[in-house]
């Protein structure tokens, strides 16, 4: 009777938590390797200029194009034949939409007016041009 009593007392009423440390560990690292790659953006090389360019409006609609001519409309690739549908749509969503287009610098002249002129002709026409910043650039150089 003796040695029933202790084995009843050996017995823990604890949860143990070792298991739950190491899911949770587990799921942490899926969790920081996906992460980075739930965001979709886009390889595009910017023009450079000397100013800050980039036209700030509030809620812009961003079009990019990429190196081989392919457009987004956001971050939705869209082809050049139903890229009205979706301008007229957007300007009749909020009639004073600005468009904010981004121009990987690989691409062609006659691209980036293709793609402002079917912009203007939906309606749309305030536009900006992003570019990036040149490093250490100033208007007025420092003098020597």
């Amino acid at each position: 009777m003796l040695r029933s009593q202790q084995r009843q007392q050996q017995y823990m009423a604890d949860i143990n938590i070792i298991p739950f440390v190491d899911v949770a560990l587990v799921l942490l690292v899926i969790f920081m390797v996906t992460a980075p790659m739930l965001y979709r953006g886009f390889d595009l090389t910017l023009p450079e200029s000397k100013t800050d360019s980039t036209y700030k409006p509030q809620d812009p609609i961003v079009i990019s194009i990429e190196k081989d001519d392919v457009i987004y409309f956001g971050e939705d690739q869209v082809d050049l034949e139903a890229f009205p549908v979706w301008l007229r749509d957007a300007k009749d969503d909020n009639p004073e939409v600005a468009v904010v287009l981004r121009a990987d610098k690989g691409i062609s002249y006659g691209t980036v007016i293709k793609v402002m002129d079917t912009v203007r002709l939906s309606g749309i026409h305030r536009i900006g041009m992003a570019t990036q910043q040149q490093e250490g650039a100033s208007l007025f150089p420092a003098p020597s």
